[in-house]
């Protein structure tokens, strides 16, 4: 995966979240960290095409990513996007959740989505939640069966938006582990995240935001071991304390 942004700035109403992000990624995994508020999930919405920027300008392994609205939503078609509150259909079994977007969004046959459900739901060891609804589901298997659903359609990429942030630690490495499965395998990933000791082992490259704009960004392993700003050191200092 090769991004390339330049002078990236969005704001909604009066109020600027992304300032002048400038940034330069190639490789399988970019983790964005940073305080709460600094614009992560906002550019990782962006690159998903789920909300527009107001100016500069944003290339995804070479090509402009899309404005126009029927651009995007071809963008979407080749990405899987998971949120931190899963966003799985309530009413609808773990199974289902999986093969609905399959069919409509994708265009597979019932039998051909259902297949190809069931066995990724088999390989991350959900086959036998596949006829439960979210509800009778724990944390960590509503977001497993999420990230089922996100990689079922074989997209260029997987962006994660704090996948982990309403899970308990032992769901958190249930999840964890299922994403750096998926980064093992060759998946390209995107992942907003607050689990340090993760993005450090998992991201090849780290990106710092605060206040909307990148402070630093760099080699994880550099990032996380040789902070080069006052800020970011800060604020691994903090979060790494306890």
């Amino acid at each position: 995966m090769k991004l390339e942004i330049e002078g990236l700035n969005k704001g909604f109403g009066a109020e600027p979240v992304l300032r002048e992000v400038s940034l330069r990624f190639e490789g399988r995994c970019l983790a964005l960290i940073g305080p709460s508020g600094g614009g992560k999930s906002t550019l990782l919405r962006i690159l998903a095409g789920l909300e527009t920027l107001d100016r500069g300008t944003v290339h995804w392994n070479g090509s402009p990513l899309p404005v126009d609205e029927a651009g995007r939503r071809s963008h979407r078609r080749r990405l899987g996007v998971v949120f931190q509150a899963f966003n799985l259909f309530p009413h609808l079994s773990a199974l289902e959740n999986i093969t609905l977007p399959l069919e409509k969004v994708h265009g597979l046959t019932s039998q051909a989505a259902r297949d190809r459900a069931l066995e990724l739901l088999a390989r991350f060891r959900l086959e036998t939640h596949a006829a439960k609804k979210p509800a009778a589901l724990s944390g960590g298997q509503r977001q497993r069966v999420a990230i089922v659903r996100a990689v079922a359609a074989k997209p260029e990429a997987v962006l994660f938006d704090e996948p982990t942030s309403a899970l308990d630690p032992e769901m958190t490495v249930e999840v964890l582990d299922m994403i750096g499965m998926l980064k093992a395998e060759g998946c390209d990933l995107i992942v907003v995240t607050h689990a340090m000791n993760f993005a450090r082992q998992v991201a090849d490259q780290a990106a710092f935001l605060s206040n909307g704009t990148v402070v630093e960004t760099g080699p994880s392993e550099q990032l996380f071991g040789d902070p080069r700003t006052d800020e970011c050191r800060s604020f691994l200092a903090k979060v790494l304390k306890y």
